[in-house]
């Protein structure tokens, strides 16, 4: 099949890039051509350069291609859809859009997420456009047969850091727990989680291409693991080499009080425990297992930053958001006095 990919160098869409390519897959990638493919091991594939958000260029780039699948993995707003249906309408035989689990009901009312778990985020405005965004597909799917599949990604990792605070494509939770720091985790680290490696991702994800009875539906696509977010930094800093890390629990409330854009990634994400069914992927994707557990999965990962130093970026934003909450809670919990 001829696979477009809107984007294709991010952690979670370049291992499907390059499982496509192994599966005989005919793939191109368009994007503004800032990450080298090299980078990402990303051979065999055709790469077009052009900013998805400047539609004669993009139009100018593919002419009058059409293609089976065309995935788009950057797009976050219904104006981010109402630009591809335009682009793609009639030119591709699926379009797929790239949401994200945490559109999910926050606080969840049912503890097992399926794909009919209400969507609802009051806390986090970027799940509320892929929210929009999944309801624009629809209307184009319903009224101009638009061909959409809407897949729902938790927590992916590959060439990043997936820790709730401290890190994400930077390289500070690694350097603390190195130095012999403390981390902090939100809440008490017992409520369990969910996280994938980005080539399992990509085994269910794939597995939908040019599939007809998945016009018109939505998958979350995730590991079965659980882990509890104590043993998701345990893992981390045994990956590091350092064994099991010292961990400073705050509620999650006042970590958002102190920092205020993490009352979504908290609040509206990872503050709870989310546990996912798939048997829906599994259904139509009989192939798709998630088999890569996550201390196996961030070894990999914190050996790829190892390799070249220019990967291992600190961020001292991170730095202080960590020491100056660990700060302030332990100056409150120290005035607490007994009733």
């Amino acid at each position: 099949m001829k696979i477009l990919y809107i984007g294709g160098t991010g952690n979670i869409s370049a291992a499907s890039v390059r499982l496509a390519v192994t599966q005989g897959h005919e793939v191109t990638l368009l994007n503004r051509g800032k990450r080298p493919l090299t980078d990402y091991e990303i051979e065999g594939a055709e790469s077009l350069v052009a900013d998805i958000n400047d539609e004669s260029a993009v139009e100018k780039a593919l002419a009058d291609r059409r293609f089976d699948v065309v995935a788009n993995f950057i797009a976050f707003t219904p104006t981010d859809i109402e630009r591809d249906v335009r682009l793609f309408n009639g030119k591709c035989g699926q379009y797929i859009f790239v949401s994200s689990a945490s559109a999910y009901q926050k606080p969840l009312v049912q503890p097992v997420i399926t794909e009919s778990t209400p969507l609802k985020n009051p806390y986090w405005e970027y799940s509320r456009d892929k929210i929009a965004s999944e309801n624009a597909c629809l209307e184009a799917y319903r009224e101009l047969d638009f061909p959409v599949t809407i897949v729902r990604p938790s927590l992916t990792y590959e060439t990043v850091i997936p820790v709730a605070i401290g890190s994400w494509d930077d390289f500070t939770i690694v350097e603390r727990m190195r130095a012999g720091k403390p981390v902090l985790v939100h809440g008490d680290g017992s409520s369990l989680w969910t996280i994938t490696h980005s080539r399992d991702f990509a085994l269910g994800f794939n597995g939908l291409f040019g599939n007809q009875q998945v016009l018109g539906e939505a998958f979350h696509i995730t590991s079965d693991e659980l882990l509890t977010w104590n043993q998701i930094y345990d893992a981390v800093g045994i990956a590091a080499g350092v064994g099991p890390v010292e961990k400073v629990h705050v509620p999650s409330p006042f970590i958002a009080k102190m920092v205020d854009w993490m009352e979504g990634n908290l609040l509206g994400d990872k503050a709870v425990s989310t546990i996912f069914d798939n048997s829906k992927i599994k259904r139509v994707v009989p192939e798709f297992k998630a088999s890569i557990p996550f201390q196996k999965g961030i070894t990999e990962t914190i050996a790829w930053f190892d390799e070249k130093a220019e990967r291992r970026v600190i961020n001292d934003y991170n730095n202080q958001i960590i020491d100056s909450v660990i700060t302030a809670y332990d100056k409150a919990f120290s005035a607490l006095k007994p009733l």
